[in-house]
């Protein structure tokens, strides 16, 4: 026999209390890719989690949703954790969800490869791009929690530095879904309304690659690309890298180590400017003793006795050059006429004549040809014979024939 009919309203209520009893659907975790994503101005998120066959629609409460670590976006595959709601008035289930963590580290560094991959071939990391940071700025724009062990520490540490600067806390989520779209609209509105700002720090504290996430999104990363004013990435550990330190003027290992790039120590300057004001202070002491002798120079009686004495050390200048050039020419002629009496000895001792003289004489033929060999003489052949004082002819008798 069957019921008698009952209202729409009566069976959806009677089949919430029949999810909200079951232990399974109290307690439930899926897994699936995240479409049709909504965030409601209240801070609600909606969306539907899908598979190959099938959806299931999603709410994420505000409160939940900012303890998140990463960027809810279309086809980002998660695990939700939470319950089976029914809501009466549609006649239509969701999951309310407790917690959501993506599916994997797997899926976060691919995420992580793909974008690195796509800006590098833009060109955002190029080093041309860099921008330098300014050596004294006098504004610092530091874009991060207001509430995190990070800024205090920053700001511990510009100001034990550097008491001049002016520091504008530019206070933003950094992590969380809503985060990366906070930290770029910070990064633009500086550029914006904060034209004095001569350097921007964004960063935050150590954490897990998903607490660190939003400095991972593409959004955060051209806000830093597209900045008029140089920007430092200061995220994490020193083991730890995003993309904003990538894209960003510099790379910080730390927040602290941030703050100490990003001023001058006014200690260090003080004592550099000390050291050029002594320097300073001798240099124009020997300055003034160097003018003050030129002024002394002009000095008619000064001058009349520099003159004079540089008169008398140019004169025994000149007389030691002329000593000097005297004693070259006088051992330049005594060299050259020795050497004379060499070779007239040697031409002496050359001469045909000087032979002659010591007894030897010259026979020479009709055509005064000089006779070495005696046998080709001929009997009754003339012949000259030179001595030493005179000449002489003579005929050949007997020839001298071997």
């Amino acid at each position: 026999m069957a019921l008698k009919p009952i209202k729409v309203s009566q069976l959806n209520s009677y089949i919430k209390r029949i999810l909200q009893t079951d232990p399974i659907l109290g307690n439930v975790s899926v897994i699936g890719e995240i479409s049709n994503l909504k965030f409601h101005s209240t801070g609600h998120v909606y969306f539907s989690l899908k598979d190959e066959s099938g959806k299931v629609s999603c709410f994420l409460a505000a409160g939940n949703a900012n303890k998140i670590g990463f960027e809810l976006q279309e086809g980002l595959e998660v695990t939700v954790h939470g319950y089976i709601y029914l809501y009466e008035r549609g006649g239509s289930y969701s999951i309310n969800i407790r917690e959501i963590e993506a599916a994997g580290q797997g899926d976060l560094a691919q995420a992580f490869e793909k974008l690195k991959n796509k800006l590098q071939s833009e060109g955002l990391f190029s080093q041309e791009h860099k921008k330098v940071l300014p050596f004294f700025p006098r504004k610092i724009a530091i874009v991060t929690s207001p509430t995190g062990a990070a800024v205090r520490d920053m700001l511990k540490i510009i100001t034990q530095k550097n008491d001049i600067v002016d520091i504008l806390i530019y206070p933003v989520l950094v992590q969380g879904p809503a985060a990366a779209a906070e930290i770029s609209a910070a990064i633009d509105d500086i550029n914006s309304y904060h034209t004095d700002v001569d350097i921007i720090i964004t960063g935050r504290g150590g954490g897990s690659t998903e607490e660190l996430w939003a400095f991972n999104e593409e959004v955060v990363a051209r806000s830093i690309f597209n900045s008029n004013i140089p920007v430092i990435s200061a995220v994490g550990h020193e083991t730890d890298f995003t993309i904003a330190d990538f894209v960003a003027d510099m790379r910080a290992e730390t927040p602290t180590a941030a703050a100490e790039k990003a001023v001058p120590d006014i200690r260090e300057l003080r004592e550099y400017i000390d050291t050029l004001h002594i320097e300073s202070k001798r240099n124009l002491k020997m300055m003034l003793e160097y003018k003050n002798k030129q002024l002394q120079l002009l000095d008619p009686t000064v001058f009349s006795r520099d003159i004079l004495s540089r008169i008398a050390m140019d004169t025994m200048r000149i007389d030691n050059i002329k000593d000097g050039m005297t004693e070259r020419l006088k051992k330049s002629i005594s060299d050259k006429y020795h050497r004379l009496y060499i070779l007239k000895e040697v031409i002496d001792g050359a001469d045909p004549k000087a032979i002659l003289k010591r007894g030897y004489s010259v026979v020479t033929d009709e055509n005064g040809n000089i006779i070495k060999d005696a046998t080709i003489l001929k009997d009754e052949q003339l012949i000259n014979i030179e001595a030493a004082k005179g000449n002489v002819q003579a005929r050949v008798v007997a020839s001298g024939k071997e």
